[in-house]
Parts: structure tokens; sequence; C-alpha cells
């Protein structure tokens, strides 16, 4: 294991830093258009639906929890109770390739009940990206410290995370909801 130089800041801070730099970059560079689109989207929906796959997956139900939190119907593709998307609903589909099996197959579904489909990835010219009635697309350029220090979809994750939290503030402004009002829809854990 190398052993850091004097004065240089541990991995893990610079692993932190380099992340942080990348997903503002990213955010920065979305169409903000596109932005109020899918917030509008997810607003007049009767039911939003949720989908993603491994830590996309996280993504989605962390999503999920905060679109219910600001007083919207949402469900997570996948889980025993999630009713059946008909036309009218919104489905958010999280995938940073875009080309999961699972994912495609969704939004195939989706498409043809009639629901509209906001897909966030980071290939723009995925076979999801090419479903979607608004797409959100994280660009991230590559270069040769990515995989140091932030291996496979570390950063489009974490992009996704503080996207998704960024489309709730958007949505409580566009509603009048509040972190008050947000929580009295907070679960109550015991």
């Amino acid at each position: 294991m190398p052993v850091p130089r004097a004065g240089s800041p541990p991995v893990y801070l610079r692993a932190q830093r380099y992340i942080a730099e990348r997903v503002t970059a990213a955010l920065e560079r979305l169409d903000p258009v596109k932005v109020r689109e899918a917030v509008e989207v997810l607003r007049r929906a009767p039911e939003i639906f949720v989908y993603g796959a491994g830590r996309s997956g996280i993504i989605s139900r962390a999503f999920a929890m905060r679109l219910v939190q600001t007083g919207l119907t949402a469900y997570v593709i996948g889980e025993s109770v999630t009713p059946i998307v008909k036309k009218g609903d919104a489905v958010f589909i999280v995938s940073g390739q875009g080309e999961s099996y699972s994912s495609i197959q969704t939004a195939n579904i989706v498409r043809r009940e009639g629901a509209e489909l906001v897909v966030l990835t980071a290939k723009s010219s995925s076979k999801l990206a090419h479903t979607a009635t608004v797409l959100l697309a994280i660009e991230l350029p590559d270069d040769a410290d990515r995989p140091r220090y932030a291996p496979l979809g570390t950063i489009f994750e974490a992009a996704s995370l503080l996207l998704t939290d960024g489309l709730i503030a958007e949505m409580m402004g566009a509603s009048g909801e509040t972190e008050g009002s947000m929580r009295r829809r907070h679960a109550i854990i015991v």
C-alpha cells in the first residue's frame, strides 16, 4: 500500500473532493428546462412510480420516500404492494448506463400503458434514454483518477441522490410544502 506524502490529504479526503467536484460540475451542466419539465410531469401525475436496480434502486427508494413526504402518492416498482401503472401516471427510472434489461423492460411497459416516463441516466444515447418523455442526462466525462477515487457508478449515484433531493426542493416550492408539513408525513420509527 502506498504511503501518503507528508502534508498530502488522506485518500478518503481526496476521493471526497474528487467526487464532490465532479458531481457539482455534472449537475451544473443539466438543462434547467428539462428539470422543470420533470417536476411538472411528477406534480401532475395522480401516482408516481420509481424504479432502479442496484445502487440506483437505493437512490430511487430514497426519492420515493421524499415524494410521499411532500404529500404525493409514490410507489417503488417491484414491491409487493405496488399497484399497476396506468395512463396519466408518472414513472421515474434511475439507471446509470441505461442499458439494464429490467429498466428497459419497465420503460416498455410504462410506455405501453400510456404513463409518462422520466429517465435519469448518465448515457443520453442509451436504449432507456430513447424511451423517455423527459430525459435527465447527467453527462460524466471520464479521467484517469475516476477508477481510484470513484469506482463504478459512484459519481452518477451521488449526483442522482443530490438531483432527486433538488427535485424535491423544486416541488416543495411549487406546492407550498415546508419541512414542517413534510415532517407530519414522515414515517414513525419505533
